[in-house]
């Protein structure tokens, strides 16, 4: 999925992954439950989180957070 996709269907993918990860009882638990689903979806051969963090352009430290 390319970043313009992804635009398309950002207001649908948060409704998603806000009932995906409801359960979850810490709001950066699920903030980051979010990054993680939307770096699975958008083009990238390699889905390890470091990646995912590099395509979301998030800092490296944030890592270990994920």
């Amino acid at each position: 999925m390319t970043p313009e996709e992804m635009a398309g269907v950002r207001e649908d993918l948060e409704a998603f992954t806000t009932e995906m990860f409801d359960g979850f009882f810490r709001a950066d638990q699920r903030r980051w439950g979010q990054v993680y689903v939307r770096g699975l979806l958008l083009e990238g051969r390699r889905k390890s989180v470091e990646p995912i963090l590099q395509r979301l352009a998030h800092h490296p430290k944030d890592t270990a957070q994920v």
